[in-house]
């Protein structure tokens, strides 16, 4: 059992930072949804200060700011799913929250807490990869508050394992907003449509204008040590007509460019014919209902 030094819950990003610096290993509170259970089965041991970033205010909201939808790393998913310029403008974010646990949880659970939980299964992560999502990672190395950006697939190294900084705070992720006529669709496909961890799941999007498919973005779950960005499937679509041929060639491609593990939810084998099965069925989808 892990003894806790210190608990300290700062009131805003600058105090938060500032914490991180001077008191070295930390473990971050947010939601808890993850971390709680993962603490209970011994998979995670708190550090000696456990900080609770559930006051800082800079970390909520959702609003559009140049061009992007920039989203607090503590808004929840029912937030996000009930926002209206989420609902609007990235409905596949609506869309994948649906997906995500139980009301409950979805309650408590943020958009920060599943990013930086860097699970190769995490709903929100294969989503907010379509749709070219940059992550805010915010710190104070020279007494003044600096927040870089990283495209969100840059972010993540293993299961579990992210770039962030001992002295970093995930602040926010920025969506930039889509090109219009983007469509876009998200397929999870696990025991329970919810409450269960994916075996895969897959997101697609482009724009689809006279028969072609234009800025594709293809993102993986759960087939490979992090989420992926399908550069192989989107190459095989780009600036192609939607026809079976086409459709063939990137279902063959995402089959090819995935490489999942065999575990309890599924083996590696059904994992790849998964990915191309529902690569196809998306995209029959987006060609006959566009």
């Amino acid at each position: 059992m892990t003894i806790l030094d210190n608990y300290v819950a700062p009131t805003s990003l600058e105090q938060a930072v500032e914490q991180l610096q001077e008191l070295g290993e930390v473990t971050i509170l947010a939601g808890g949804t993850d971390l709680m259970p993962q603490s209970h089965a011994g998979r995670v041991k708190f550090k000696r200060t456990l900080m609770n970033i559930r006051r800082i205010a800079e970390l909520r909201g959702i609003s559009l700011e140049d061009g992007a939808i920039r989203i607090g790393a503590l808004t929840t998913i029912s937030e996000l799913m009930e926002h209206p310029l989420i609902r609007s403008r990235l409905p596949l974010l609506a869309e994948a929250g649906d997906h995500f646990a139980s009301a409950q949880i979805r309650n408590a659970a943020t958009v920060g807490g599943n990013i930086c939980n860097a699970s190769p299964a995490g709903d929100t992560l294969v989503p907010l990869m379509a749709l070219g999502a940059q992550v805010e990672l915010c710190s104070k190395p020279d007494d003044t508050l600096f927040c870089r950006s990283m495209p969100l697939p840059e972010f993540f190294v293993s299961p579990g394992r992210t770039r962030l900084a001992e002295a970093e705070l995930l602040g926010a992720v920025r969506v930039p907003l889509p090109p219009e006529g983007f469509t876009a669709r998200f397929h999870k496909f696990g025991t329970r449509p919810a409450l269960d961890i994916s075996a895969i799941s897959i997101a697609i999007g482009g724009v689809l204008r006279d028969g072609v498919f234009s800025d594709v973005r293809v993102a993986f779950g759960a087939v490979a040590p992090t989420p992926l960005r399908g550069a192989a499937t989107e190459q095989a679509l780009e600036g192609r007509r939607l026809d079976e041929a086409a459709i063939a060639a990137a279902a063959q491609a995402a089959h090819d460019e995935v490489h999942p593990i065999s575990d309890v939810r599924a083996s590696a084998w059904y994992r790849k014919e998964m990915i191309r099965n529902m690569t196809k069925r998306i995209l029959e989808d987006v060609a006959a209902n566009h």
